[in-house]
């Protein structure tokens, strides 16, 4: 993948970004279509993502979200990158040949850069989850802009760690779906989408692999589709997740892969 400075975003002209994320997409369709399994559920398509057009998705959160068509489903994943589970999270995924987004808390990942890079190294897209995961809603709006953009400078150091050649997406989630309009306006301002869901499965609630795979699989059965959250801290979704994957398969639900739209780009609008 294609290293990028997080602050050098706006920075650039938007030819040369353009080609960037170009580049970045064209990566993510080839591990998309790179499956050794016949029989694994895969990603079906990958969906360009852009802020102009698309600032803020995720009907738990906002009146509109991404443009998914019947049975297709998003998978992303907070508050990680965490040593006993993202690696299991990791290899569910991979054994589909699935590609997620991943939400990274900034002192985790500062903690353990090798998974940061092996989540990326393994095709998948990576946004910020603020610096340590406080209500953005609850603290002053100094300390808020803090969260995030340390948040942000973390994940992009343990990227980049090392001389690695990784890309930070523009995306972002409020812990706990807190935000402010200051916030909202902000991260707006600077071409940042802000991911709510659609669904989720409860799994910060204690409970075991079994009640977490009913939970989410009778919310799917009735909304089709969507962004589906999950947090691959949780033991309980790190040993669950196989299963929900095969019930995708068996189900008929396809994977989309989500990355950022090139500036100029024509993107889906959300719906």
């Amino acid at each position: 993948m294609i290293k990028m400075d997080r602050a050098k975003w706006a920075l650039l002209p938007a030819r040369v970004l353009g080609v960037v994320l170009a580049a970045l997409a064209g990566s993510a369709a080839t591990h998309a279509e790179s499956c050794p399994r016949k029989d694994a559920l895969g990603t079906s398509r990958i969906l360009a993502v852009d802020a102009a057009s698309t600032p803020r998705v995720g009907l738990k959160s906002f009146p509109q979200t991404l443009p998914l068509a019947d049975h297709e489903v998003v998978l992303t994943f907070d508050d990680g990158p965490w040593p006993a589970t993202t690696p299991k999270v990791l290899a569910a995924l991979a054994h589909e040949c699935v590609r997620a987004t991943f939400f990274l808390i900034g002192k985790p990942a500062s903690e353990h850069p090798e998974l940061v890079r092996r989540i990326a190294a393994e095709g998948h897209t990576i946004g910020t989850h603020t610096w340590t995961h406080p209500s953005l809603a609850r603290i002053k709006p100094g300390a808020a802009v803090e969260q995030i953009d340390h948040g942000i400078s973390a994940v992009e150091a343990a990227l980049h760690d090392g001389g690695a050649a990784a890309s930070l997406a523009p995306f972002f989630r409020f812990p706990g779906f807190e935000s402010t309009q200051a916030t909202l306006d902000l991260l707006q301002s600077r071409g940042i989408t802000v991911f709510g869901a659609d669904l989720w499965a409860s799994d910060w609630n204690p409970m075991t692999p079994r009640q977490e795979l009913k939970i989410i699989t009778d919310r799917l059965s009735v909304a089709h589709k969507g962004i589906i959250l999950l947090h691959d801290p949780k033991a309980h979704t790190a040993a669950m997740l196989p299963a929900f994957l095969d019930y995708l398969r068996q189900n008929h639900y396809r994977v989309v892969h989500l990355v950022p739209a090139a500036p100029g780009a024509k993107a889906e609008v959300a719906r």
